[in-house]
C-alpha cells in the first residue's frame, strides 16, 4: 500500500508566531476583555445573563445556587470553567463596583473591605431589574443570534439592551496591548442627555455636559476639577481625581476626629486603614492618637481620632496626598463598534446605543407586525366560518378524513391552509353569539395594531418617540440621586496644605543664624521684668533681628546692600530651645557680606500695595510689591544704594499712609506716603529726612493703627507717645525730638507703632529677652527720657525690639494689607500665648531661661 505524500508549506517562524499572536489578540479582544458599545456588555457577562434567562431567574422568583448558574453558563455557553465564571457573576451583585447591579445575589458576595465572595456552592442568585431590561424583548427577533461553542444551541451576538448598560455602568478590562476603563454615570441624567440627543442630533460634548455633569461612582466621593471630565467627554481619554467624603466633628472636650464616610471607587476599606496605619507608625503623619473602623450596616465610617495640639485640615490633606483617600481615575472609554476596538467620545457613545435601540424597535415593530398579520389572517378565516357555520358543518361531516375536510374547506370557501387547520381547530363554544362578537372584536383590533406597526416602520420620528417613551419609563422606575458630588475648581496640593498655619518668632542671629520658633515659646512680663534668656550666644554672635510671621506667608529679606530675596516661613527650619538654627547662606543665595537689614512678610504679590525702604542716610523709597513677585536664586535689586549708606527698613503699605523715620539721636519726622512717588526697583529714591552731623536713621514706621509709638533706647529705657503728637510736614524737614537721647538712655534702637493691647518684646546682645504688655509703659510726651523697661546687664545692651499684635489687631493690618488672617490662635490672644510655657506667675520680675539659640552645632535645627 503506498503511503500518501503530505503537502508541508515553508513558513518563517517569525511569521507564524506573529499571526498566531494576531489571531490570540483579536481573541482576546473580541471575545473576552472589550465590551461592545451596544449592550455594555462582555461575553461572559452577556452568557451569565443568558443562562439565567434560560432558568427563568426573573425578579420575584426563587434565588437558584450560584453553582447551578455557572455550571448552566460553562456547558452551555462559556466553556471555560466555573471558577472563571464564578467571580464574574459575584461581580455583577456587588452594589460597591457596580452602580446598578444586574444581579440579586443572597448570601455573601464579598465587600469593600476586598473580601472575596464566599463558595458557589453557598450563595443564591437570580437576576437584577436592570438585567431584565437587557434581555427584554430578545424572543422577538429584536437582535442576531449565533451557534454557540458546541453548535447544540443559539446564543445573541448582543443584547437588546434597553437599559443604557455601558455608559450607566461603565467596565474597566484588559486586552492585548489595550485597556478600557469607562467610569459609571447617574441614570436620570443619562436619560436626560439621551433625549437631549434626541431631540437634537447636533448637540456637541458641552451641550451633553449639562445633563451628564460627570461620572457617578458607586461608592460616592467627591471628583474635584472638571478638566479630566471633560477631556473624557471630548477626547474619550481623561484624568478625574476622586477625593473621599471626610468631615471634621469636634466633641465636648476639645479634641477633633475626622470621620470619613465615602471612600474613592476601587479602593478597598481595609488596605485604606492599614496604610493610615503604618503612616503613623513609621511618623510620617503625625498628629493621629486612634484609627477606627465603626463601619455597620448603615454605612461606611472610618474614625481618626486627632491629638489635642493637632490640626484636623492639615493632616487630613496630608492623608489626601500620602493615601488612596484622594485616588484618580484614568478614563478610557474603549469599546466593540461592528466587532472592531474603538475610542469613543460621550456623544458617540450615546449615538451608538440611540443606533442601536433605533434597530431593535424596527426589528420588533417588523416582528410584532408579522405576527399581526398572521393572526389577521387567521381571524379573517374564523369570521367566514362563523357566516357560513352550516356550510361549513356540513361539509365537514361528509368528509372522509382532516385532509379531505381541509381540501373542501379551501376550495369552497377559497381559504388557505392555515386558515382551514385553524376552522378546523375551532371548537364549538366559539359559535355562541358572545365569542362570534369577540372574533370580531379581535379583528378590529388587529387592523388597527397593523395599521399603528406600519406607520412606525414608515415614519422615524414615531420610531424615535418610542425610543424616548422607553427611555422616560426607565427613569422613573430606576432613576436615583446622583452620590459623587462634583466640585467644579480642582485643588493641587502645595507644601503649605500640609503645614499647619501659625504665627512664628523669627530670629536672625549678628553672625547669620536664622531659625523659626512658635511664638507660644514666650510668657509675658511686666515692665521693667528680668526677661528670660532668649538665647545663650557665642562671646562673638548676638541676635540682630526678631519678627514675627505666620508659616503660610512670603518673606522678603532685603539685605544692607540693596538686593532682595525670596523665601517662605515654613522653609525656615523651626528651632527648639537649644537650637542654634542654620546659616543664612544655606537658605538663601546671599553675598558673603551682606547682611539682612529688613525681612516683609508677604501674602500675595499685587498691583495694589508698596514696597516702602528707608536707607541708613535718609532715603525713602516706594516700589509696587508685584515688582517682587519673581525673584531670581541669587536675588533682585530693591534699591539702588549708593556708597557709605545702607538699607535699615522695609514695610508693606497701600500708598496712603503716613511715615514716620526716627534717628539714633532721638529725632523724629513725619510725612505723608503719597509725598514719596513709585519707582521702578533699579532706583535710589528721595529724601525723607535731612541729618545732622553723625546722626542716621534706625528705624521706619508706617502709621496704620493711629495708635502711640514706642521708643526703646540702647539702655533698656524708653517711651510711648501718642501718634498724633508728631506733626505731619512735607519730607526733607529735620523733624522734631522723639525721645532724648540722654547718657542714661543711649541711643535709640529702635521705633515702633503700638496700641495698648500689644505685646512688646527686647532682645538684649547677652541674649536676655521680655515680653512685656503695651499697657505697662506710660504715655508721655516726647522731649521726655522715659522709664525703665528691661534690666540690664552692665555691659550688657538692647539689640533688637518687635511688638505683638493682639485681640484682633493683627487680623485687621493683614486684611488691610491684602493678606489673609492666621487661622491659628498662636498670637491672637495673651491668654493662648501663655499655653505650653513653663510654670511661674506672670507678673514677676525674675524670668525663665528659654534658649533661643544655643552655642551647639550650626546644623542642629530641632
Amino acid at each position: 500500500m503506498q503511503m500518501q505524500r503530505q503537502h508541508i508549506v515553508p513558513m518563517l517562524i517569525e511569521d507564524e508566531v506573529k499571526q498566531s499572536y494576531l489571531d490570540y489578540s483579536m481573541s482576546v479582544i473580541v471575545s473576552r476583555a472589550l465590551p461592545d458599545v451596544r449592550d455594555g456588555l462582555k461575553p461572559s457577562q452577556r452568557r451569565i445573563l443568558m443562562a439565567m434567562h434560560d432558568l427563568n431567574l426573573e425578579p420575584g422568583r426563587k434565588h437558584r445556587k450560584c453553582a447551578k448558574i455557572a455550571g448552566d453558563t460553562s456547558g452551555n455557553y462559556h466553556p471555560h470553567g466555573e471558577m472563571v465564571i464564578y467571580p464574574t457573576l459575584a461581580r455583577m451583585a456587588q452594589d460597591f463596583n457596580l452602580r446598578y447591579t444586574l444581579v440579586d445575589g443572597q448570601g455573601n458576595f464579598g465587600s469593600i473591605d476586598g473580601d472575596p465572595p464566599g463558595a458557589m456552592r453557598y450563595t443564591e442568585a437570580r437576576m437584577a431589574h436592570p438585567a431584565v431590561e437587557l434581555l427584554a424583548d430578545l424572543e422577538k427577533d429584536t437582535v442576531d443570534f449565533a451557534p454557540n461553542y458546541d453548535d447544540t444551541r443559539q446564543e445573541p451576538v448582543v443584547l437588546p439592551g434597553k437599559f443604557p448598560n455601558l455608559i450607566c455602568n461603565g467596565c474597566s478590562g484588559i486586552a492585548v496591548g489595550m485597556a478600557t476603563n469607562i467610569p459609571p454615570h447617574n441614570l436620570s441624567e443619562v436619560v436626560d442627555a439621551l433625549l437631549a440627543l434626541i431631540e437634537d442630533p447636533e448637540l456637541d460634548a458641552d451641550g451633553l455636559m449639562r445633563h451628564i455633569t460627570g461620572p457617578d461612582f458607586p461608592t460616592g466621593g467627591i471628583i474635584y476639577g472638571i478638566e479630566g471630565v471633560q477631556s473624557a467627554y471630548r477626547t474619550g481619554r481623561g484624568r478625574v481625581v476622586i477625593r473621599a467624603r471626610a468631615t471634621i466633628e469636634t466633641l465636648k472636650n476639645g479634641r477633633e476626629h475626622i470621620v470619613i464616610t465615602e471612600i474613592p471607587f476601587m479602593v478597598t476599606k481595609s488596605s485604606l486603614i492599614e496604610n493610615i496605619a503604618a503612616l503613623v507608625r513609621l511618623k510620617k503623619i503625625e498628629g493621629i492618637s486612634d484609627l477606627r473602623d465603626e463601619s455597620d450596616r448603615d454605612g461606611l465610617r472610618i474614625v481618626i481620632e486627632l491629638k489635642k495640639d493637632a490640626y484636623a485640615s492639615v493632616i487630613l490633606n496630608q492623608l489626601y496626598t500620602r493615601t488612596r483617600l484622594q485616588n484618580s481615575f484614568g478614563v478610557n472609554m474603549l469599546a466593540l463598534v461592528d466587532g472592531q476596538p474603538m475610542t469613543l467620545t460621550l456623544k458617540q457613545v450615546l449615538e451608538h446605543y440611540v443606533e442601536h435601540r433605533h434597530g431593535v424597535v424596527v426589528r420588533r415593530t417588523r416582528f410584532e407586525l408579522d405576527k399581526a398579520q398572521k393572526r389577521a389572517h387567521i381571524v379573517e378565516g374564523l369570521r367566514i366560518a362563523l357566516d357560513h357555520i352550516d356550510e361549513v358543518i356540513a361539509l365537514i361531516r361528509k368528509a372522509e378524513d382532516r385532509p379531505a375536510a381541509r381540501e373542501g374547506l379551501m376550495e369552497t370557501f377559497h381559504l388557505s391552509q392555515v386558515q382551514a387547520d385553524a376552522i378546523l381547530e375551532m371548537r364549538l363554544q366559539r359559535l355562541t353569539g358572545l365569542e362570534r362578537q369577540k372574533v370580531e372584536d379581535e379583528y378590529l383590533a388587529l387592523i388597527k395594531e397593523i395599521a399603528r406597526l406600519e406607520g412606525v416602520l414608515m415614519s422615524k420620528p414615531q420610531r424615535m418617540a418610542i425610543i424616548r417613551a422607553e427611555l422616560e419609563e426607565l427613569r422613573e422606575k430606576y432613576g436615583d440621586d446622583r452620590r459623587t458630588e462634583i466640585v467644579a475648581s480642582a485643588e493641587e496640593f502645595s507644601i503649605e496644605d500640609l503645614i499647619a498655619e501659625e504665627n512664628m518668632v523669627i530670629t536672625i542671629s549678628h553672625s547669620g543664624y536664622i531659625k523659626r520658633t512658635p511664638i507660644a515659646t514666650y510668657r509675658r512680663q511686666r515692665r521693667g521684668g528680668r526677661g528670660g534668656t532668649g538665647m545663650t550666644t557665642r562671646d562673638e554672635d548676638f541676635v540682630e533681628h526678631l519678627f514675627i510671621a505666620s508659616t503660610h506667608s512670603y518673606i522678603l529679606f532685603l539685605t544692607d546692600g540693596g538686593h532682595c530675596h525670596w523665601l517662605k516661613v515654613h522653609e525656615i527650619p523651626e528651632g527648639g530651645r537649644m537650637a542654634r538654627g542654620r546659616s543664612v547662606a544655606n537658605l538663601l543665595a546671599m553675598d558673603r557680606d551682606a547682611s539682612i537689614a529688613a525681612i516683609v512678610p508677604v501674602k500675595e504679590f499685587d498691583e495694589d500695595h508698596f514696597l516702602l525702604m528707608a536707607t541708613q542716610r535718609g532715603l525713602v523709597k516706594k516700589t509696587v510689591l508685584s515688582a517682587y513677585g519673581r525673584p531670581r536664586r541669587d536675588g533682585i535689586i530693591a534699591m539702588n544704594i549708593v556708597p557709605g549708606d545702607r538699607l535699615i527698613e522695609a514695610k508693606l503699605t497701600d500708598g496712603s499712609q503716613d511715615v514716620i523715620l526716627a534717628t539714633r539721636r532721638g529725632q523724629s519726622i513725619r510725612f505723608r506716603e503719597s509725598d514719596v512717588r513709585a519707582t521702578g526697583r533699579a532706583t535710589r529714591g528721595v529724601t525723607g529726612i535731612s541729618l545732622r552731623d553723625g546722626d542716621e536713621v534706625v528705624s521706619m514706621v508706617v502709621v496704620k493703627r493711629q495708635g502711640s509709638l514706642i521708643m526703646v533706647c540702647r539702655n533698656g529705657y524708653g517711651k510711648r507717645t501718642p501718634v498724633q503728637d508728631y506733626p505731619v510736614i512735607r519730607r526733607g524737614g529735620k523733624g522734631v525730638i522723639g525721645i532724648k537721647t540722654t547718657d542714661r538712655n543711649g541711643e535709640l534702637i529702635a521705633a515702633k507703632e503700638v496700641v495698648d493691647s500689644d505685646e512688646l518684646m527686647i532682645i538684649s546682645q547677652g541674649g536676655i529677652l521680655i515680653r512685656l504688655p503695651i499697657r505697662d509703659v506710660s504715655v508721655i510726651g516726647r522731649n521726655t527720657q522715659g522709664v525703665r523697661l528691661i534690666h540690664l546687664d552692665p555691659e550688657d545692651v538692647v539689640m533688637d525690639v518687635t511688638y505683638i499684635m493682639t485681640d484682633g489687631a493683627e487680623e485687621k493690618e493683614l486684611e488691610e494689607e491684602g493678606g489673609e488672617a492666621p487661622k491659628g490662635n498662636s498670637g491672637a490672644h495673651p491668654e493662648a500665648l501663655e499655653e505650653g510655657t513653663e510654670a511661674g506667675s506672670e507678673d514677676s520680675d525674675e524670668g525663665i531661661v528659654l534658649d533661643l539659640f544655643s552655642t551647639g552645632s550650626s546644623d542642629e535645627a530641632d
